[in-house]
């Protein structure tokens, strides 16, 4: 059976001929990871009405991305906004913290990538780091607005993470300035930035099948294993 990977859409005004629009938005190389891995990509743009309840959304796949994009707005974890917090949209906010509990308590597969790691930590209480410059002292894990850059995380052993990429040391295509602070309930951290373990690159949720999160952007990278890891733990019901 061919299974069905829902992916959180984007919100954005897009330019193309003579239009600008407001879109519901992903870049193809996520459906194209999922895609590579053998499952159907579907795009979830924010719905109003499921907010509430998402279950007959999440009664329709078989596992979670939580894209990357925008900055989480700080209200959603009771925080003033930072100068460097810019372009929030609350309406992708609540739906997708709505999915990713929802999906987390009926024991889908979850998988959070750079701003989805994000809604994940949030979504179970936890908090961010708005501007990790002023933490780290430099803009290594956003040094080009968008160009993705390289750099190593270091992963725990036996963790969930490790298993998902097949390493306990890679390199990573990173394009983020925020990242995890207080972390969410159950959620550890499982992986850190090589150049200052200050910054957590990878969190997870034990006791449950596939709950990760990673900072980076594994679908910019076909060597990346950790789509293909969501989408066989969402095929036979076990981690890869």
């Amino acid at each position: 059976m061919t299974i069905a990977i829902g992916l959180s859409a984007a919100v954005d005004r897009v330019r193309w001929g003579p239009w600008e629009e407001p879109v519901a938005m992903l870049t193809i190389a996520y459906a194209r990871a999922v895609q590579r891995a053998g499952a159907i990509a579907l795009l979830l743009p924010p719905d109003e009405v499921l907010e509430e309840s998402p279950d007959p959304l999440l009664d329709r796949i078989e596992g979670l991305i939580l894209s990357g994009g925008s900055d989480v707005d700080p209200i959603v974890y009771g925080a003033e906004r930072h100068r460097e917090t810019k372009q929030t949209h609350p309406e992708r906010d609540r739906f997708e913290i709505s999915l990713a509990r929802g999906a987390v308590a009926r024991g889908l597969p979850v998988l959070g990538i750079c701003r989805g790691m994000q809604v994940l930590n949030v979504a179970l209480g936890g908090s961010l780091h708005q501007h990790l410059p002023d933490l780290i002292g430099d803009g290594e894990h956003l040094h080009t607005p968008g160009v993705f850059g390289d750099h190593d995380v270091r992963l725990a052993p036996d963790s969930l993470a490790a298993h998902a990429t097949g390493a306990e040391q890679l390199s990573v295509k990173s394009h983020h300035h925020q990242g995890a602070e207080v972390l969410g309930q159950g959620l550890i951290a499982s992986g850190w930035a090589a150049a200052d373990e200050r910054v957590v690159e990878a969190i997870e949720l034990p006791g449950k099948r596939f709950v990760l999160g990673v900072l980076w952007h594994p679908e910019e990278d076909v060597r990346d294993r950790v789509i293909g890891a969501l989408v066989e733990a969402a095929r036979t019901g076990v981690p890869a």
